[in-house]
């Protein structure tokens, strides 16, 4: 090879990698992800992950596939400023339903596309009946559909069409019902940029050339989305009442804590890793249970210390549940808290009731036969443990041997059995009769 030729392979290598320099300079990199799914805190932790992940990469665009019928206001608020503040630009993609929450975090992208069939709209505020909200929340939900239809440069007055009925538009809407666009509709009135089949015909039309970046969701993001769905979150509610409940009813068994600390870790837990559940609202629930510990087992009664520490309790679990600062709450926030406050009273109620219709005996059922050990009481040592005997004893007196709190033990007849008071603090000595059997424990009153 003589030296020309060096020279123009040297030169023809140069110009293929500037080449490639260039074409990748030119490619519009674009962060896609998919949001499927009722908006709540889990949808909010998705939404949020997705846009830091995509300005590390530095993508051009977010690109954002929605479906959904919307969810609750609170964190449909919190997805639109995330996607309002974005620094890449944000395109939402509309594969079927942007209703309510939806159709707020819908215009807050940049651009909106849709697939043909799609809606967007009716984003009326309703409550967990389906019923429509007082018109206080709908000013709220109007307020920020026209406030994100304006940054937008989209027609706010059809924005708030979409949550007031009364809302005329002339030519589109006449005031009889809530405002829903199809996607034709949409793209006639400058909601919708375009009709497209599915996200490559999206990147299509924002670049002639795309590198896509998929959101990869992980096991742990599986397994905190899974823990923060309402129900699951009302379920570890109950487990932590439950467990806190029975321990007390059943003293020494140990099972019923373990329950209750299992609750607690994995309710706080991700509420905890998605920034609304604060150190000090955690610490209020602690310290809520050490003031029920304390008025049960040290102070005599039921008194000041044991309701602020249920109060405690409470506060506890519904403040880690709302994004606030201290006792500082944003602006429309009151729908939050009163459904944070409803889930936790509703819950409660319904672990009073189980509680009430099960009591004690919830421990006889198989299941928990085979998990806890309920005869390690020798008759050699002076219990009787037989339920049979037990009956037996129904209206005997006896003599209080260490303090009910409301558990304690008691002796009747030479034999000693758990015991469980009547509502009230039975000291040492006090002498009792037995007013029940329940499970392997007797219930008393002061005689």
């Amino acid at each position: 090879m003589n030296k020309n030729q060096s020279i123009k392979l040297l030169l023809l290598a140069l110009f293929f990698a500037l080449s490639n320099s260039l074409f990748a300079q030119n490619q519009a990199k674009i962060y896609h992800f998919t949001l499927n799914q009722e908006i709540d805190r889990a949808a909010y932790r998705l939404v949020k992950k997705a846009v830091r992940e995509a300005e590390a990469q530095k993508a051009d665009y977010i690109v954002m596939t929605l479906n959904t019928y919307g969810g609750m206001l609170d964190a449909a608020d919190s997805i639109r400023t995330i996607l309002m503040q974005a620094k890449p630009i944000t395109v939402v993609f509309i594969n079927n339903n942007a209703a309510s929450a939806g159709a707020l975090i819908s215009i807050a992208c940049d651009s909106i596309y849709m697939i043909d069939g799609a809606n967007i709209g009716a984003a009326t505020v309703v409550d967990q009946n389906g019923e429509k909200q007082i018109d206080k929340y709908q000013s709220y939900m109007r307020g920020l559909m026209r406030a994100t239809a304006e940054t937008n440069h989209r027609n706010p007055i059809i924005a708030e069409a979409m949550v007031d009925e009364r809302i005329v538009v002339p030519g589109i809407n006449d005031s009889i019902q809530i405002l829903t666009f199809t996607s034709k509709e949409a793209i006639q009135n400058n909601y919708c940029e375009g009709v497209v089949k599915n996200e490559k015909e999206v990147y299509a039309k924002l670049s002639a050339s795309t590198k896509v970046i998929e959101h990869q969701v992980t096991l742990i993001d599986k397994l905190v989305g899974f823990l923060l769905n309402p129900f699951v979150n009302s379920i570890l509610i109950l487990m932590i009442f439950g467990g806190i409940y029975f321990e007390l009813k059943m003293p020494g068994i140990g099972l019923p804590t373990v329950i209750a600390i299992l609750g607690a870790i994995l309710y706080f837990a991700p509420l905890y890793l998605d920034g609304l559940a604060a150190n000090w609202e955690i610490l209020l629930f602690f310290i809520g249970l050490i003031l029920i510990a304390l008025e049960i087992f040290v102070i005599p009664g039921f008194g000041v210390v044991g309701i602020l520490g249920i109060v405690c309790v409470l506060l506890g679990l519904i403040l880690s549940l709302i994004n606030n600062d201290f006792f500082t709450f944003p602006n429309g926030i009151m729908e939050t808290i009163g459904y944070a406050l409803f889930r936790v009273t509703i819950t409660l109620i319904i672990g009073i009731s189980l509680a009430a219709a099960f009591g004690g005996s919830i421990f006889n059922f198989p299941v928990f036969k085979k998990m806890v050990l309920l005869d390690d009481q020798k008759s050699n040592k002076g219990y009787s443990i037989k339920q049979s005997e037990q009956v037996d004893v129904i209206g005997l007196e006896g003599i209080v041997i260490s303090d009910c709190r409301p558990s304690g033990k008691v002796e009747i007849e030479g034999n000693l059995y758990d015991a469980i008071s009547d509502a009230e603090y039975i000291l040492k000595g006090t002498k009792i009769i037995v007013t029940k059997v329940q499970g392997y424990s007797v219930k008393v009153k002061k005689a």
